[in-house]
């Protein structure tokens, strides 16, 4: 079935937003004709999609203090959410019929595997074939955040098989690897995806009302989720912080271990010499 023009929205908003916006910080890229062939960047590009997911997997082996500090935190903060989850998913499901359809259909769609991939992969394919290197970046953030982040939710909502509130079992009930849909609540796929998306073009910026407003588009699909009962408050919260930790950790690998754009050309230095009976001026090439 071919979506309409208001179920594309999403699609058109976060794509213009993130090549557009994303290119006006982009490098001007002068050495593009000095840059390897488009083959030979989608094969660097595809090892370092699969490096920083193998970086962030293999992360918490290597925490150290501050790092556990932060995970007790996450554990502390979904604990206190989850002694409200009844309330607040009476509080959501009560605003659903109040919203807009479109803002629901926004939700919905964004946060979507085949339509967040497909945004990721327009983002990707024009750095790569226009050879910019900050998008093609971007875009390589992208798909190995979405697919780290997506294969963690989909193993563990399997494993701990958590109720939706609309099955009226209540919160605290379990049914791990049941493998269906109503038991698939905890962590939210829906959250994980559309947030991970927009944290990750929101640090392609520094100006502040950017990225909130980049933000606030990722925020759609997690509230949408609540008021479809689809979701409790502590699976969307652990979401979040499942998105930000991941989009951080492929961020810092492709930063420290990946080298993206041309290699910056040699420039001259001067020296300028003073000695007995002489006076230079040397260039260092």
């Amino acid at each position: 079935m071919i979506l309409g023009i208001r179920k594309l929205l999403p699609l058109i908003v976060l794509l213009f937003v993130s090549i557009n916006s994303i290119g006006q910080e982009a490098d001007a890229n002068n050495g593009k004709d000095s840059l390897p062939s488009t083959w030979e960047l989608l094969k660097y590009d595809g090892a370092s999609a699969f490096g920083g997911m193998k970086y962030t997997y293999s992360r918490p082996l290597q925490w150290k203090k501050d790092d556990f500090i932060t995970a007790g935190a996450i554990v502390a903060g979904t604990a206190a959410l989850y002694i409200f989850d009844e309330e607040t998913s009476e509080y959501f499901i009560e605003q659903d019929n109040k919203m807009p359809q479109l803002i629901k259909d926004i939700g919905w769609y964004y946060g979507s595997p085949q339509n967040n991939y497909a945004i990721n992969g327009a983002v990707y394919l024009y750095g790569l074939l226009t050879k910019n290197e900050k998008v093609r970046k971007t875009g390589v953030l992208l798909i190995s955040a979405a697919s780290t982040a997506g294969l963690i939710q989909t193993i563990t909502k399997t494993a701990i098989g958590r109720a939706r509130p609309t099955t009226g079992e209540g919160k605290a009930s379990f049914d791990p690897f049941r493998g269906i849909g109503a038991y698939h609540s905890f962590p939210s796929g829906h959250t994980i995806l559309s947030f991970t998306t927009a944290y990750a073009i929101g640090k392609q910026f520094d100006n502040p009302f950017v990225k909130a407003g980049i933000y606030s588009l990722g925020m759609i699909a997690p509230v949408s989720r609540l008021w479809a009962g689809a979701h409790w408050l502590t699976d969307v919260g652990l979401s979040l912080a499942i998105s930000v930790l991941v989009v951080d950790s492929i961020d810092n690998y492709l930063n420290e271990e990946r080298l993206y754009g041309p290699e910056e050309k040699n420039r001259i230095s001067w020296k300028f010499n003073v000695g007995l009976g002489r006076v230079g001026l040397t260039g260092t090439f």
